[in-house]
């Protein structure tokens, strides 16, 4: 039986796939949320990405997905062994999502931990960013 329910929703803001590796920490988690918070990639009135998500009051959707650690150095079918288990990936993203609730000073929504999604975007943008707490100097 397929649920149709919605789970999270946003109107203007950023859809975040969160991704949780098994060196990852509460230390990146931290860094994480500041960095997505303070990136300016909403225009300003001049049409510059000049505007951060905390600037225009936008909103964020977290979705869990832990296929952005999929390797395909061997074979043709994804090896996912550098994502976290569960044990330590939970409790990351739930971490993730109350400190930018907090940062946001709003409830973030989020998809189901673990659970196959129907996830529908609608870009209103160019800006598709791929932020890994390993690689700060992107």
């Amino acid at each position: 039986m397929v649920n149709d329910a919605t789970i999270g929703a946003i109107n203007a803001g950023v859809l975040i796939f969160l991704g949780v590796g098994e060196a990852d920490s509460a230390e990146d988690v931290k860094w994480l949320v500041g960095r997505i918070a303070k990136l300016r990639i909403f225009e300003d009135e001049t049409g510059r990405m000049n505007r951060s998500l905390v600037d225009v009051g936008g909103e964020a959707l977290v979705i869990s997905q832990f296929t952005l650690f999929g390797r395909l150095n061997k074979g043709n079918r994804p090896s996912f062994n550098r994502a976290a288990s569960a044990y330590l990936a939970v409790p990351l993203y739930e971490q993730f999502v109350r400190e930018f609730s907090t940062t946001l000073g709003k409830e973030v929504p989020t998809g189901c931990f673990g659970e196959p999604m129907q996830v529908e975007a609608h870009n209103d943008g160019p800006v598709t960013l791929v932020i890994d707490t390993k690689e700060r100097d992107f």
